[in-house]
């Protein structure tokens, strides 16, 4: 269980980045239905939802490297 703790943490993070990403880069209106965030026919762009990500996903990954190094 203990192993594979930082490999969770990193595969979540990876989401959260690719989340962050479709964030900056995806108009509301084109952003998948289960998104928060998203609103027909709408130009706008969530930056705060993908600094947010981002954030989540920069956390995650310094878990997941802390943890692989306390395991050594």
């Amino acid at each position: 269980m203990r192993n594979s703790l930082p490999l969770v943490a990193a595969l979540l993070g990876v989401v959260f980045l690719a989340v962050a990403v479709a964030y900056f880069l995806i108009p509301a209106g084109s952003l998948p239905a289960f998104l928060p965030g998203f609103e027909t026919g709408s130009e706008h762009v969530h930056f705060r939802h993908g600094l947010v990500s981002l954030v989540v996903a920069l956390v995650l990954f310094a878990f997941a490297w802390f943890q692989r190094a306390r395991e050594k």
